[in-house]
């Protein structure tokens, strides 16, 4: 598209940042400490790490993936953060079809990593992020010339409607939590980006893609675990979302 190439390279350099952002978001969720302070810190020496050290893709680079200052490995998972947020905006460049579809598209699957980082992490999905999804969702069914926010708004109350019912049959029937609100309000995001129709969809490939991790880590494993294995079930569902979402544009 004419024109947007300026804006298409501004997208792909925020996504490292946004990444960079996403990953410590994740991190801190475990130990409930607040993405706005303190800043950022070695987990091994504690110094505080300055700003030439916190530029994405290129301080890990150059520094070998160590700290600075006791030379402790920093965690990969902050560096594929990174890169995975370049990734996903150069994915939403390349499918866009309008400078709108584009920044709303980019924002949309860095949300989605956000919360499948997030959910990974500490089983939780931050209202922040479910609610800027919502947002999200409604903008692109603004900027789609298909579809429209009725459709939107109609698709986030089955989402949510229908995880809300899973919610209380499986508390009625087992006596305790099976879904918790976070993935309530994530479905809500996810049906208004997607629509109703997409909701199943989404749901089966989110299934698939939870049993073949499973199954997987119990083959490396070469066990079976006891009891009910609890799954961050939520960031299946986000991923699953950013699949179906790209599939049809590319």
């Amino acid at each position: 598209m004419p024109g947007t190439v300026p804006l298409a390279f501004f997208l792909i350099l925020s996504g490292a940042a946004v990444g960079s952002f996403l990953a410590a978001w994740a991190d801190r969720l475990p130990r409930g400490e607040s993405i706005v302070g303190p800043r950022s810190c070695c987990r091994s020496c504690g110094g505080q790490i300055g700003w030439r050290d916190l530029v994405p893709v290129l301080s890990w680079l150059w520094l070998g993936g160590r700290c600075r200052g006791c030379g402790a490995a920093i965690p990969k998972r902050l560096f594929y953060a990174e890169v995975a947020g370049m990734a996903l905006a150069i994915l939403a460049v390349w499918v866009a079809q309008s400078p709108a579809h584009m920044v709303l598209g980019a924002v949309w699957l860095w949300v989605l990593m956000g919360l499948v980082l997030c959910d990974l992490a500490a089983f939780r999905l931050p209202d922040g992020l479910t609610g800027l999804l919502f947002l999200t969702g409604l903008g692109l069914a603004w900027e789609d010339p298909v579809r429209d926010l009725p459709g939107a708004v109609v698709g986030a109350i089955a989402g949510a409607g229908a995880f809300w019912t899973l919610r209380i049959c499986y508390r009625t029937l087992r006596g305790r939590e099976g879904l918790g609100l976070g993935d309530v309000k994530l479905m809500a995001g996810i049906g208004a980006g997607l629509g109703a129709m997409a909701l199943p969809v989404v749901t089966l490939v989110a299934a698939m893609l939870a049993i073949g991790v499973a199954g997987i880590m119990a083959l490396r494993r070469r066990t079976r675990p006891e009891g009910d294995l609890a799954i961050a079930f939520g960031a299946y569902l986000a991923a699953a979302a950013a699949l179906v979402w790209i599939w049809p544009l590319l």
